[in-house]
């Protein structure tokens, strides 16, 4: 993969890292992901999986980039650092109430996915540009 190409794959690839998670849940294992907030209920799709990807996942590319830009000293660790931080804060909504268990299990592991994808393959520039 090329340098210049390789934070627009990745950042692709994270933003769909949910969908296979939601395969298995919803269509192949039956479990419809469902939020209830008060009078409202959020039905869990695909589409909504990857909608809710995006912002993070544009906005942790757009920090790294802008690490790098302003010459911030070993940017990507700092970066990974942040990147760890956001993925921690992003399970605290999943501490609330509205949603049963297995839905809570299966947003954690979609926010897994895409920190999976994100992280190390963002990262990934630091091990090429040493070599």
């Amino acid at each position: 993969m090329s340098t210049r190409g390789r934070p627009l794959k990745v950042t692709g690839l994270a933003v769909l890292a949910p969908v296979p998670v939601w395969l298995v849940a919803d269509p192949l294992l039956g479990h419809r992901l469902r939020i209830v907030d008060g009078g409202e209920t959020l039905d869990i799709d695909a589409m909504t999986a990857v909608l809710a990807a995006l912002p993070p996942v544009l906005a942790a590319w757009g920090l790294l980039a802008a690490l790098e830009r302003f010459g911030v000293r070993r940017a990507r660790a700092v970066w990974t650092g942040a990147a760890v931080a956001g993925l921690a804060l992003s399970f605290l909504p999943l501490t609330g109430d509205g949603m049963d268990g297995a839905t809570r299990t299966v947003l954690a592991l979609m926010h897994l996915a895409v920190a999976a994808v994100l992280i190390p393959g963002l990262r990934a520039k630091d091990t090429a540009a040493a070599g």
